[in-house]
Parts: C-alpha cells; structure tokens; sequence
C-alpha cells in the first residue's frame, strides 16, 4: 500500500517505491501539500511528483531512471545545420529565466501524444516559481523574432540539474533550448541530467536509463555542492557547431 504523508512526515526509503510488476511502478507515496521545502526534499531524494488535477500528490521514484550525460548529448547533421542558422541570425535568442512562470504555462497547454489534460497546475506552478524565486528553478527559453517559441524548465540544486518539462510553437524550439542547456551544463561540471522517465524522444537525444541506486548515489554527491552560475546566451550553442564561442565569464546576462 502506498502510504500518506502528514505534511510534516518524511518521505519513506525510495527503495520501497511500487515494482515493475505494478500497475504503477515507481509510486513512492502520496500527500495532500505540495510545499516547496517538501519539494526540494523530495529532489534532494531523487523524487518528483506527478500527478493530475483532482488526484492528491502522487511522489515517484522509477528505477531504473532516464538520464541525459551533457557529453552524450546527441546533435544530428541536420539539427547541426539548425544550430548555425540560429548563431547567426540575430532574429533567434536564447534567453535564460525570462519569465519562469510563462515557461510552465506554456509547457501545461502543450499538446502530448497519449496523454489528456495536464499535471501543470496553478498549484504546481505556484511552488516552483517559489524555487525559482530562491535561485532553486529556472528556464531557458528559445525567442524568435521578440516571441517565446519555446523552451524548458527544471530545478538545479549544486550540480545536479532535473529537467521537467519543454514545449515548442515552432519546429526544433525545444531543442534548441535543450541544446544550450546542455552545453551550459556541461560548462559547468554538470555530469547527469535527470529525465525522469524513458521516452523515445529522450533516447535519441543520447538518453539512458541507469540503475535507481546508481543515480541516487550520483544524486547525494552533487546536490549539495556549491550552486552553478546561469548566465548565458545562444553562443553556448557553438559548442554543438564546431566553432569557437566566449569563455562563459565574457558571456553577457540575460
């Protein structure tokens, strides 16, 4: 039985979560407050929640879990081609925390195959922008011609970053965002990006599942380090082109 959580209860061991012979595998416990103290343990634990409107908060930690290595990071001939298009048209931006709460209202109404409706609730969007209004949650937004047309967001604690969700209005908007993440990340000694659970999408990008012990073991080492720096633009994106871009310290705010 999953069990309920008092607001002021812990979390139970991860390794008591619902089996893969489950109708829900991964499924840790169940709350009624989505507080962000009780957030940003869960994160420091390797948990997230997810869950949809009416039902209580539903807490998960799968195993194996999906992650992404910023040097695994998947960059095709044609998406290469994309990436230079966008260094050099000044049209294209990549902004970083440019309005957090848009990001996650766009992600909400974004369309998912297989899936109805939305976790994304105001409530869920009232407690991470409370991250994000601590240094704990960002996004990275991709902008074409002055419009958002895509991005993502997720929550950063040392140097353990767990992605959340990304929504697109244009072709490759996502991706883009996702490509200057990365490359960001992988700046700054960021070595594993949580993604939650296994999708084809994710697999094509150079994503991989590993074992829950080995991520939570990876978790604890990194998320009580000294936090990253978020200042950057497009020209991270380089990274991915082959051709040279500024030292991140010359890389103007945004």
């Amino acid at each position: 039985m999953v069990p309920w959580l008092s607001p002021d209860e812990p979390f139970p061991p991860v390794e008591r979560a619902l089996g893969a012979s489950s109708g829900a595998p991964g499924l840790l416990a169940a709350s009624a407050d989505l507080l962000p103290s009780r957030l940003v343990d869960a994160y420091r634990h390797g948990i997230f929640p997810w869950y949809s409107d009416g039902q209580p908060v539903l807490w998960w930690s799968p195993d194996p879990r999906m992650i992404l290595r910023p040097d695994d990071f998947k960059v095709s001939p044609s998406f290469k081609k994309t990436l230079k298009r966008v260094l050099r048209d000044p049209a294209w931006e990549v902004r970083v925390d440019d309005d957090f709460a848009a990001v996650m209202r766009a992600c909400a109404s974004a369309p998912r195959h297989g899936q109805r409706g939305t976790w994304i609730t105001n409530d869920v969007i009232d407690a991470y922008s409370t991250l994000h209004r601590i240094g704990e949650a960002h996004s990275v937004e991709t902008w074409f011609e002055g419009r958002r047309v895509g991005g993502l967001y997720g929550v950063s604690l040392g140097t353990m970053f767990f992605g959340e969700s990304m929504f697109a209005a244009m072709t490759d908007a996502s991706k883009i965002a996702l490509a200057a993440l990365v490359a960001h990340l992988r700046r700054s000694g960021v070595a594993l990006i949580d993604c939650q659970q296994n999708t084809a999408h994710l697999a094509s990008l150079g994503g991989h599942e590993i074992a829950r012990k080995s991520f939570l073991a990876h978790v604890r080492a990194t998320v009580s380090a000294p936090a990253i720096g978020w200042r950057f633009d497009k020209q991270v994106l380089a990274d991915w082109t082959g051709h040279r871009s500024a030292p991140e310290s010359a890389v103007p705010a945004v």
